[in-house]
């Protein structure tokens, strides 16, 4: 699989393991098609397509290109992900089905042969206009299939710079937007954020910025649910943000890379949005730990999409800052501080097998580390007050041997109180080779003793730690 290719989430299951955010109820049974909603009030729609169609009809060619066989001319094979399908223009694999819906169908003949499908918007230039925002949206249901009979399925809904498209090789530069990506039938939503340079670089490829969550209420697999992007530069720093059912999920923002990296992300004519289920891959495969397709998958289970539209919003003014920051600021918390500013790792106010060292990192300063299994580092009176804390994000790096990896752990109030969010490390270059990790926490409001714990299966040390930050 080429290095230069564009590829969807590669992330651990371990991230989505500390998903406990509070869920809004929401009726187990949505209609199966729904029109486009209005904008709201402040937005414009640039561009919008419900699917409504005769049954069996392919989507609008004014709207969408159909991508066909296993990767683009000149471009790295398997669409450089390892996925196995076989991408079709057939009415049995994309059609809409005369009920308001595009139907995306991966089917398997006779031979073991599969087929499914792929399309890409017409338009590549969708993004927000100077000081104003962008948001891109779509009603979906993810196929209907669960365990070993999912083991294989990918369905993914998401965006890529523009330039990307006739080049083909200058991923993850451009920029990588996952709104909504999913496998093996597991009731949970990934957004993933991918820029700048592969291996490596600020975005931690090829694994990306990554977030995720169950589905609110009914499960992501049984119902549909709305994904959602949004690029805002109305605020400074500009921030990307992504939300399941209008409940946010992930953030990333502009002060969380450099600004090269952002400026070849961001400065470019726009991205295109894709639709596409894949079956097999190295996302897949991750999250189970075998190769995929497994022997009970069941093909024939498609991704139902109710519309997908691009909205703008403003424009025409200076970026305001917001009053509660949703992304790391350069300020150190000694203790007592907000949670969502950005926490130094050396200014704890106790910890135990914890060492100071100055770091290489971006800003200087110290960091605290190599830490192994058992250490640990409190932070009295990190405030989180009444807005919720839902994700947490650390600047990590590891020189740790092969076959050494542990968890970076979030505790509130006691070292032996259960993490409330985790993820995992493994070597990443060097103990001056930094990366942005992101995970799910449960919700968290109040004032708290904020723990770090580290806990490892091996003895040896396994991660460093610069700065971390909550955001809701």
């Amino acid at each position: 699989m080429s290095v230069n290719s564009p590829r969807r989430s590669r992330w651990k299951i371990a991230l989505g393991s500390a998903l406990g955010a509070a869920l809004i109820a929401v009726p187990l049974t949505l209609p199966a098609s729904a029109a486009v909603p209005p904008p709201p009030s402040g937005w414009t729609t640039v561009f919008a397509d419900d699917f409504t169609g005769a049954a069996g009809s392919l989507p609008s060619s004014a709207n969408w290109i159909i991508d066909t066989g296993h990767g683009y001319p000149g471009g790295p094979g398997n669409w450089g992900t390892g996925e196995i399908q076989n991408y079709t223009a057939d009415p049995a694999n994309l059609s809409q089905d005369g009920a308001g819906n595009l139907r995306i169908t991966p089917l398997r003949d006779g031979a073991g042969n599969w087929t499914s499908a792929r399309i890409e918007t017409q338009r590549t230039n969708f993004k927000p206009p100077s000081g104003g925002a962008l948001r891109i949206e779509s009603r979906l249901q993810m196929p209907n299939v669960t365990g070993a009979a999912a083991l294989g399925y990918w369905p993914a809904f998401w965006a890529l710079g523009s330039p990307y498209r006739g080049n083909y090789w200058n991923w993850p530069a451009v920029g990588e937007f996952d709104i909504m990506e999913n496998v093996n039938g597991i009731n949970s939503v990934w957004g993933v954020l991918h820029c700048g340079v592969n291996p490596g670089g600020p975005c931690n490829e090829t694994t990306g910025l990554v977030g995720s969550r169950v589905c609110p209420g009914a499960s992501c697999q049984s119902a549909f649910h709305t994904y959602t992007f949004e690029w805002d530069t109305s605020v400074s720093p500009n921030v990307f943000r992504w939300f399941v059912d209008g409940q946010q999920f992930h953030s990333v923002g502009q002060n969380q890379v450099d600004a090269t990296t952002w400026a070849n992300m961001t400065d470019h004519a726009g991205y295109f949005v894709l639709l596409n289920v894949a079956i097999g891959g190295a996302f897949p495969n991750n999250n189970s730990g075998t190769t995929t397709p497994g022997p009970g998958i069941v093909p024939g289970h498609p991704m139902l999409v109710d519309y997908v539209t691009v909205l703008t919003r403003g424009g025409g003014t200076s970026p305001t800052t917001p009053t509660t920051p949703t992304t790391p600021t350069t300020t150190s918390t000694p203790g007592g501080g907000s949670a969502y500013s950005t926490i130094q790792a050396e200014a704890y106010s106790q910890a135990a097998g914890i060492a100071k060292q100055s770091t290489s990192d971006s800003g200087g300063g110290q960091n605290i580390g190599p830490a192994g299994n058992g250490d640990w580092a409190l932070y009295r009176g990190v405030d989180f007050g009444t807005q919720t804390g839902r994700q947490f994000q650390a600047r990590v790096a590891s020189g740790a041997a092969g076959g050494v990896s542990g968890l970076v752990e979030v505790r509130l109030d006691s070292p032996a109180n259960a993490p409330v969010g985790s993820f995992a490390v493994a070597n990443t270059g060097g103990w001056q080779n930094w990366r942005t990790v992101p995970a799910n926490i449960s919700g968290v409001t109040g004032k708290h003793d904020v723990y770090l714990t580290f806990t490892s299966g091996q003895p040896a040390d396994f991660v460093s730690v610069n700065w971390f930050t909550f955001t809701p």
